[in-house]
């Protein structure tokens, strides 16, 4: 069989997310399957970036890298060569951008939660991914996280919980936060969203962190907006 096993996790989660998606979708993601073939996780990453071609192109958007292009069209194969629970954290997390009904808000999500990836490979977060390619270097676009993060408390506008218990709140300064769905900690608000203040603080590892105040407990989350 061509694909190794350890390829297989990837490989599903791509298969399941297929029917829901509108066709440029199902054509990224057919670029990241082929992808999964390679092993060194640095290749890995610019094949994902370029698998991202044909919704830039839907979008009207630069393309990415001729490089990263024809590596997400004809990727070479080989075994694993390091840890490979951030490329699945990706293929998981890149899942949940289908919920997204926006093309350009989901191509944004597609970016951004690669960054379990670029910190394992010890690359900062990227800019902004609306920058040229120069010299056709490789670009390396930004996940979605607010240019700077304001250290006092914001007040709380609203606040919802899905099915699962899973928060999504949004802040007097009009950012939109929401919980990871793998967090443990369960938020048990009441009271009307006025009565919470909210702070958002960085995590390990590009992560971000929600307190509220008078609360002990700190909420993985990611910015939806």
């Amino acid at each position: 069989m061509q694909y190794k096993l350890w390829l297989l996790p990837a490989i599903m989660l791509v298969l399941a997310s297929q029917p829901a998606m509108a066709p440029p979708r199902n054509d990224v993601m057919a670029g990241v399957f082929r992808c999964a073939a390679i092993g060194d996780t640095r290749l890995w990453l610019d094949c994902y970036y370029g698998a991202a071609q044909p919704m830039r192109a839907e979008l009207g958007l630069p393309p990415v890298p001729p490089a990263q292009d024809r590596l997400a069209l004809s990727p070479p194969t080989g075994g694993p060569t390091g840890d490979m629970t951030a490329r699945y954290q990706v293929m998981s997390a890149v899942l949940r951008c289908n919920s997204l009904p926006n093309d350009r808000a989901w191509l944004d999500c597609y970016y951004g939660v690669a960054q379990p990836v670029r910190a394992q490979l010890g690359l900062s977060p990227a800019p902004q991914a609306q920058a040229s390619v120069e010299n056709n270097k490789p670009a390396l676009p930004a996940p979605v996280i607010p240019r700077t993060i304001d250290p006092h408390w914001s007040p709380m506008m609203s606040y919802s919980f899905n099915r699962s218990g899973i928060f999504t709140v949004t802040l007097a300064n009009g950012q939109a936060w929401q919980q990871l769905s793998g967090d443990t900690d369960i938020a048990h608000w009441t009271k009307p969203a006025a009565s919470y203040a909210v702070r958002i603080t960085r995590g390990a590892l590009g992560s971000f962190n929600l307190k509220v105040r008078g609360g002990s407990s700190a909420y993985k989350v990611e910015r939806i907006n």
